[in-house]
């Protein structure tokens, strides 16, 4: 179920956006309400993390000519050198005045000193995408249902090895990402919802054993450590059993898995993704990986501006839930928005507000 989030005030047009190395172009648009004269310029401070997935460059791009379109100014940066880098990047941010610092995290348990300056020095600290951890100085989450996604996947991973073979027991292996990252977990705990009560009635089996969190972690979200475990895997589980299924908590690990499985000279098993990146769109329609995750990150960035026009004009911003979120300090108050399971069947459906990915849908 789509959860709805009412504007505040909307975003004016933003400009098509090119996005870098995958030939992927998103045109976000709404209308304008005179916002930019509340704006009068005010800094807004966007933290995000490192370049992992072609969703966060999109991001990039959006808050760049959105806030601006808003009459803002942006500070947008990416710490590609790891969190020191955005500890750094943060604390400038509230040197220069920023009145709303939006956060997305590259390991939300790291910037609680950084944030707590931001507090005192008066800005408004908003989590965006990943949730800030053992912190009380975050006033505001903005994500997609991170738990929902988990249990989208899960039930995805479930249907498309029944659709290619009607009768289990099923052979599957886990993947989660990376352990720094809050959604990751979540992800995971999601999916395992659905999958927990099928490995215990033997409808699935995790030929490796390998069922923790911990045990199936993807270090830094990278594509090249799944891969080096999914060649693992099948050297030691998969000489004579077939691998059915594997849960991918995104598009890049997905791709990686199925690289591996392509290259052992198997068979391309059901393989879950997220995100909607380009190249998973076009193995979808391929009929390779089986499903992805859409969470349109120009919904997910309007829906972050739209607080900052809020909070700037002090009013309260749009929250839809407020029990789900703790952070080890508080319950912070969310924005949630409703992701959509997109597999070959539906793509064309899911994606007709795309002009780039409904492309690839013909």
């Amino acid at each position: 179920m789509r959860t709805p989030f009412k504007a505040m005030l909307a975003v004016s047009a933003v400009a098509a956006l090119a996005l870098t190395g995958c030939g992927r172009q998103d045109t976000a648009t709404s209308t304008s309400s005179g916002s930019g004269a509340a704006a009068s310029g005010t800094m807004i401070g966007v933290a995000l993390p490192q370049k992992t997935s072609e969703n966060w460059v999109l991001a990039e791009n959006l808050f760049n000519d959105g806030l601006k379109a808003a009459g803002f100014t942006p500070n947008v940066q990416f710490a590609n050198g790891g969190v020191s880098e955005q500890q750094n990047q943060i604390q400038t941010m509230v040197t220069k005045g920023a009145k709303v610092i939006i956060v997305g995290a590259i390991d939300g348990s790291q910037l609680g000193t950084q944030l707590k300056a931001a507090k005192d020095a008066g800005a408004t600290v908003i989590a965006y995408d990943r949730l800030l951890k053992n912190t009380d100085a975050v006033d505001y989450y903005v994500a997609y249902d991170n738990r929902k996604v988990g249990q989208l996947q899960g039930q995805a991973l479930l249907d498309g090895m029944k659709a290619k073979k009607p009768n289990g027991p099923y052979n599957i292996e886990l993947f989660a990402g990376s352990p720094d990252d809050a959604n990751a977990q979540v992800f995971f705990d999601g999916a395992m919802d659905v999958l927990k009560p099928k490995i215990a009635d033997g409808t699935l089996n995790v030929v490796s054993g390998q069922k923790e969190f911990a045990q199936v972690v993807t270090q830094g979200w990278k594509a090249e450590n799944a891969q080096k475990r999914m060649d693992t895997l099948l050297v030691g589980n998969y000489t004579t059993a077939t691998l059915d299924g594997v849960l991918s908590p995104n598009d890049t690990l997905a791709r990686a898995i199925i690289t591996s499985c392509k290259a052992a000279g198997k068979p391309v098993p059901v393989v879950t993704g997220q995100d909607s990146e380009v190249e998973s769109v076009k193995s979808i329609m391929a009929g390779e990986q089986y499903s992805t995750i859409n969470k349109d990150t120009r919904n997910l960035v309007k829906a972050s501006i739209e607080m900052v026009q809020a909070i700037v004009k002090g009013q309260k911003p749009t929250v839809t839930d407020t029990t789900q979120y703790n952070n080890g300090v508080k319950i912070v108050p969310a924005n949630l928005l409703a992701p959509v399971i997109v597999t070959k069947a539906n793509a064309k459906e899911a994606y007709a507000n795309d002009p780039t990915l409904s492309a690839l849908t013909k």
